[in-house]
C-alpha cells in the first residue's frame, strides 16, 4: 500500500523527490535538533494522483488524520478547540524552489468559535482576530476562488475610514469587522459560506495547493527554469508560531553568507511584530538583522548558531525563514540559498579555504555562464548616495529569487477588481 504521509522526525534531506524540497529539508532541521514547530508532510506522490483523478487517493485522508493527532498530542491542544485552539499554517514544497508560485494558508482551525478562546488564552483579542482575517482572507482567495484584489481593497477602504497608515493601527474591532466583510465578499463571490469546521479547511487547503501545481503561474515559471510538469508538490501541514503577537515577536529571513557577494556574516531582514508573510509582501519597512541584535539578543545569538549549524552541515549558502514568538526562536525554513555569479565564485573559493569542500566539488558550483557574467560591465559596488523608491525592497525580492514579472501589478488588479461591499460595524 502506497504511504503518503511522513512525520518531520521520520524524513531526511535526501527525500526531496517524495517530500519536496521544503519538507525533505524541515526534516532535516528536526533530525539536527533545531527548533522546528511539529508537522508533516503529504507527499507529491498524493499531489500526483490528485491531479490524475480528481480525488484524493485512498487512504490519505486517514493518513493525515492519524499524524494530526501527533501533532495534536505533542502541542497538547486539538485542531478547532474552542477554548485553546490549535492552528495549523498548509504549504507547498516542490521538489525544485518556486518562491511564490504556489499557495500557502495559515491558521487553519480557527472559526467564529474559537477565535475567541485564541483571543483569551493568548491575552490579545487583536491578535486572535488579525489571526482570523488572515485566515478568511487566504482561505476565501487560495482555496475558494475569490478575487484576491477585494480582500486588499476592503482592507484598504477600512484604514482609510479609520485613518490607519498601516494595519498595525487596527483594532480588534476593526479586524472583527474586516472578518465579517471578508465572510460575506467569499458568500457574494461563491455562493457559500466560509466554513467553521476546521477538518474541512484542513482538508480543502491541502487539496488547494495539489491545484496550485497547475496553475498558470506556476506553469509559466517551470516552462522557464525547465522545471518538468510531471514532478507534483508536496505539502506541508505545521503548527503554528506567531509573529504577531507584540514587540518580543516578530519573522525574518537570513542568509548565513551575502548571496550579492559572497562575503561572510548573517544577511538578512526581520518584522518585528508580524508573521512571515507581511515580510514577503513588503507592507511595512523591514530592519537589517543587525537590529534584531538589539531588539532581543538571546534569539540574535541562537540565530547565528542555527544558521551556522546548517552552514556546516549543508556546506553552502543557506537561505533560512524564521519567526520569532514571545521570545523564542522557530526555525521554518532552510534551502541552498540563490546567489550572483560573483558570490557563488567567493563562496566555492572560501568554502574549499575551509575545507568544507574540495577542490573539484568547488569547481562544480560554478560554470562558464556566471563567469561569462562577471566580464559585463557593472555598477561600483563601493558607489554612495541615496537608492532610488522601491530599490531596496526591489533587491531584497531580487536576493530571495522571487519571479516578480510574473505577479500581476497593483495597478492592473485594482483596475479589474469589482467595488467590494460597504463595511459596516458589527451589531
Amino acid at each position: 500500500m502506497v504511504r503518503y504521509v511522513y512525520d518531520f522526525h521520520e524524513g531526511r534531506r535526501g527525500m526531496a523527490d517524495l517530500l519536496g524540497g521544503k519538507g525533505a529539508n524541515l526534516a532535516e532541521m528536526t533530525r539536527l535538533g533545531l527548533p522546528v514547530p511539529p508537522g508533516f508532510t503529504v507527499t507529491t506522490d498524493a499531489c500526483r494522483a490528485f491531479l490524475a483523478t480528481g480525488t484524493e487517493p485512498d487512504g490519505m485522508v486517514a493518513e493525515v488524520s492519524q499524524h494530526l493527532s501527533t501533532v495534536e498530542a505533542a502541542a497538547g491542544r486539538r485542531l478547532g478547540q474552542r477554548d485553546d485552539p490549535l492552528l495549523l499554517s498548509v504549504r507547498s514544497g516542490a521538489r525544485f524552489s518556486m518562491p511564490g508560485m504556489m499557495e500557502t494558508v495559515l491558521d487553519i482551525g480557527l472559526n467564529d468559535d474559537s477565535v475567541r478562546g485564541l483571543a483569551k488564552v493568548s491575552g490579545s483579542e487583536r491578535f486572535a482576530w488579525d489571526s482570523y482575517r488572515r485566515l478568511v482572507q487566504m482561505f476565501g482567495s487560495t482555496v475558494m476562488g475569490v478575487d484576491a484584489a477585494l480582500f486588499e481593497r476592503a482592507m484598504a477602504a477600512l484604514k482609510e475610514l479609520r485613518h490607519a497608515p498601516d494595519d498595525l493601527h487596527l483594532d480588534a474591532h476593526d479586524l472583527a469587522e474586516l472578518v465579517e466583510a471578508y465572510k460575506q465578499l467569499i458568500h457574494d463571490g461563491t455562493g457559500e459560506d466560509f466554513p467553521q469546521s476546521p477538518a474541512e479547511q484542513l482538508r480543502r487547503a491541502i487539496l488547494a495547493v495539489f491545484r496550485s501545481w497547475n496553475g498558470e503561474r506556476a506553469r509559466r515559471y517551470r516552462r522557464r527554469e525547465h522545471i518538468p510538469d510531471n514532478l507534483g508538490t508536496a505539502v506541508t501541514v505545521q503548527r503554528m508560531v506567531f509573529g504577531n503577537l507584540g514587540p518580543d515577536s516578530g519573522s525574518g529571513v537570513a542568509f548565513t553568507r551575502d548571496p550579492a557577494t559572497g562575503r561572510g556574516g548573517l544577511y538578512g531582514d526581520y518584522l518585528p511584530d508580524a508573521q512571515g508573510e507581511d515580510v514577503v509582501a513588503g507592507i511595512r519597512n523591514t530592519v537589517a538583522l543587525t537590529e534584531l541584535e538589539r531588539l532581543d539578543p538571546r534569539s540574535y545569538d541562537q540565530l547565528r548558531a542555527h544558521t551556522r549549524a546548517l552552514e556546516l552541515h549543508y556546506r553552502d549558502l543557506c537561505d533560512i525563514e524564521f519567526t520569532i514568538e514571545r521570545g523564542t526562536l522557530w526555525m521554518l525554513q532552510t534551502r541552498v540559498g540563490k546567489r550572483t555569479a560573483e558570490a557563488a565564485f567567493a563562496i566555492a573559493a572560501e568554502l574549499t579555504d575551509e575545507g568544507l569542500v574540495s577542490a573539484d566539488e568547488a569547481l562544480a558550483r560554478v560554470d562558464g555562464h556566471g563567469l561569462a557574467r562577471l566580464m559585463f560591465p557593472r555598477f561600483d559596488a563601493s558607489a554612495t548616495g541615496e537608492p532610488l523608491p522601491g530599490a531596496a525592497r526591489r533587491r531584497w525580492n531580487d536576493r530571495r529569487g522571487t519571479a516578480r514579472r510574473d505577479r500581476p501589478r497593483d495597478s492592473d488588479t485594482a483596475r479589474r477588481a469589482p467595488r467590494c461591499p460597504d463595511l459596516r460595524p458589527i451589531p
